[in-house]
């Protein structure tokens, strides 16, 4: 497997389980402060579109960092989603990566999943948890980077 592949099998993993965190929240859940200094769900979404706008740049070459103010979460959803296919995109393509790939990961690929984990928790502290799931068992499949995924299978679903 080569880099590219690996990082586009993470990044489709990555939707899969982003995804879950996102879909089917009450609309309360968008702008739940669990703490003073505790960011609300669609501030970490919108960071999630963030980083996968600032991965793009910097395999490109020109790495910069440009932090969106949120707007509404489904907005933000829809732009993290963009901004994952677009780097996907870049990754299938052969054109040339200009940064290190390593720090790609352990950057942005790496704090979107810490995050994935973050809407997972919030959404148990909120009182709307997702059910878990075997995600070894997932049909994770590259190129599969948006919001919508095939469902798992309740077989391997647990509360």
């Amino acid at each position: 497997m080569t880099d590219r592949e690996f990082i586009r099998h993470t990044l489709a993993t990555l939707a899969y389980r982003a995804s879950k965190t996102m879909r089917g929240v009450p609309e309360s859940f968008a702008t739940y402060h669990p703490g003073p200094t505790s960011k609300t769900p669609i501030q970490i979404v919108s960071h999630m579109g963030d980083l996968f706008e600032w991965a793009l740049t910097m395999v490109q070459g020109a790495s910069k960092w440009r932090p969106a103010e949120p707007t509404t979460w489904e907005s933000e959803c829809r732009r993290f989603f963009e901004a994952l296919k677009k780097f996907d995109d870049y990754l299938v393509s052969d054109l040339p990566i200009s940064y290190d790939i390593t720090r790609v990961f352990q950057g942005p690929v790496a704090d979107a999943l810490t995050h994935t984990g973050q809407l997972a928790m919030l959404r148990r502290l909120h009182g709307c948890p997702m059910k878990g799931e075997s995600y070894a068992r997932a049909e994770i499949i590259v190129g599969r980077v948006e919001m919508d995924q095939t469902p798992p299978d309740p077989r391997f679903e647990f509360d």
